[in-house]
């Protein structure tokens, strides 16, 4: 059996930048740590940080809480407001924003003074766009698909700036813009969506297609992992999503020959290593 691990799988600049930085502060022995929500999306990361003292604060309440200790900010951002909360009371905190994803907050702020409405593409769950609508004005939206953004009924000589969620699939971007364009508004299209992103999202897609078994390695959580996922799923029915080797359930009905893997932009090499190591028992 050939087993072929993507040269892009794993952690991305931004999340082994988040990660560098944690990891210093607790080696120079800084307590209380805290990281506000989860530093990364990845569950085996966050269980391994709290088992070392890292505690997850799940929301303002909790943050306002905190008396002394550092809170780290996680990698997908948050709202201005958590900035303006934590130096009103002090509150020592280390910012691990992705850079890709503070260059988003700038835009936004900027288009909104160009008297444009930002439309943002993307999951309004996810931690990154509420981070995103945080540095917005009251105009901007949330869209996820054309309906979306046609229920929305907007004046169609409304001016619009476009962004993506760093990890969105690049193709629906492009789609909806195109769509967004063609019914008559002022588009501005500004592609936030990471280069890491697009070059993961692409050999994976190129890796299903010639494979007989594909795994895709990463958080639950991970929208990024998600997508990568169902890029994968598209180009090769046998597709599995995991987050450890314990949960790779082949079906061993199907002959493998050519197995491939690639993991998400928050999946630590440790892990894709196991998986590597041991898939060939396992199929």
């Amino acid at each position: 059996m050939r087993v072929i691990v993507a040269e892009s799988a794993g952690f991305c600049f931004g999340v082994k930048r988040a990660m560098d930085i944690v990891e210093k502060q607790i080696s120079e022995g800084i307590k209380p740590i805290y990281t506000y929500g989860p530093i990364i999306h990845n569950e085996e990361v966050v269980k391994d940080l709290e088992a070392r003292g890292v505690k997850v604060l799940e929301s303002e309440a909790e943050l306002l809480a905190i008396r002394e200790g550092t809170v780290i900010l996680r990698s997908h951002g948050v709202a201005r407001r958590v900035y303006d909360l934590l130096n009103e009371r002090k509150i020592r905190y280390v910012d691990v924003t992705c850079p890709f994803v503070s260059k988003i907050h700038q835009i936004v702020q900027e288009q909104n003074r160009n008297g444009r409405r930002v439309i943002i593409v993307g999951s309004g769950d996810h931690p990154e766009v509420q981070g995103i609508v945080g540095w917005a004005d009251e105009h901007t939206r949330v869209i996820n698909s054309l309906e979306e953004f046609l229920d929305l009924k907007l004046p169609r000589e409304e001016k619009l700036s476009v962004v993506a969620q760093t990890t969105y699939n690049y193709k629906k971007f492009q789609y909806l813009v195109e769509k967004i364009a063609e019914l008559g508004y002022d588009t501005l299209c500004l592609n936030t969506i990471c280069n890491a992103t697009q070059e993961r999202q692409a050999e994976a897609k190129s890796l299903a297609s010639s494979v007989d078994a594909m795994i895709v390695i990463g958080g639950k959580s991970s929208s990024n992992t998600r997508k990568l996922y169902d890029i994968c799923r598209q180009e090769c029915s046998n597709t599995y999503y995991i987050q450890t080797l314990k949960d790779l359930k082949p079906d061993r009905t199907i002959t493998v020959r050519n197995v491939g893997i690639t993991a998400g932009a928050s999946t630590p090499n440790k892990i894709i290593e196991e998986v590597h190591t041991n898939v060939r028992n396992e199929f």
